[in-house]
């Protein structure tokens, strides 16, 4: 498998009703160019580069009804295998999996209270080119109420390996992959109006979380949770116009 390792987030995208927005307002906030697919099949999905890199993509909701969402997608070996994981570990599989035309094999999965993921088996596409630096993916993290749930269950699905350490009030866990801690998961207090308890967040790295937190707003965005610091860096919980939810993190 070429790019990112089993078991590690390799990509986010975006699914939204409003996608020449979504064109137009995240290039204005991270710089990102957006390069359209010619493919009919592919309804405009979009990928978007940050000097010249795969960092995320969007592209139209999968129903009419459905809330636009940011997807964290982690990476496997073999999708068809972790579908059938999911299920026996009491997850629910929402898309079975299936070929992306000639880029890669896709689920869309559920852990046991809700939160929605998808698996990325690269064939053409392997996934993000670029992490960890300013305008691009550098976390994943995982909001439920019952983390207990969670620890058994991404386990089986992925082999993931707890490790919980004080946050405050709360105790946050580091998701183990391997020799590296590839997620984090943290106990949902309070339920965000409309969204299900459950849901994992995509972080884009940013050069200055104040900047783009006060950029996003000007481009029509919301500040859900404003610039605040922890042990990872400064980071802000934002929306994009159509309600999208995303953070942005300024790494120490």
């Amino acid at each position: 498998m070429n790019g990112v390792e089993p078991g590690t987030p390799c990509w986010a995208d975006l699914a939204t009703p409003g996608l020449e927005d979504a064109q137009r307002f995240y290039p204005q906030l991270f710089g990102w160019t957006g390069r359209v697919s010619p493919d009919p099949a592919a309804g405009g999905y979009t990928i978007f580069l940050k000097d010249g890199k795969a960092v995320a993509g969007a592209g139209p909701p999968a129903s009419p009804d459905q809330v636009p969402i940011w997807s964290t997608y982690v990476a496997t070996d073999d999708a068809d295998l972790v579908a059938t994981r999911v299920e026996t570990a009491g997850g629910q599989v929402v898309v079975a999996p299936f070929d992306v035309l000639d880029q890669g094999r896709m689920a869309v999965l559920a852990d046991p209270a809700g939160a929605v993921f998808s698996v990325w088996q690269p064939m053409a596409m392997r996934g993000a080119e670029l992490f960890n630096e300013p305008g691009s993916m550098c976390w994943n993290e995982l909001v439920t109420p019952d983390p207990d749930r969670a620890k058994e269950f991404y386990a089986l699905v992925f082999g993931w390996h707890p490790e919980e350490r004080p946050a405050g009030p709360v105790t946050y866990t580091g998701w183990r992959c391997g020799a590296r801690i590839v997620a984090g998961m943290m106990p949902q207090l309070e339920p965000l109006p409309g969204d299900l308890p459950a849901y994992w967040s995509v972080f884009f790295a940013v050069a200055d979380a104040d900047a783009i937190a006060a950029r996003a707003a000007e481009l029509g965005g919301t500040i859900l949770v404003p610039p605040r610091d922890n042990p990872a860096g400064r980071t802000a919980a934002l929306r994009d116009p159509h309600g999208a939810l995303f953070h942005i993190t300024a790494l120490r």
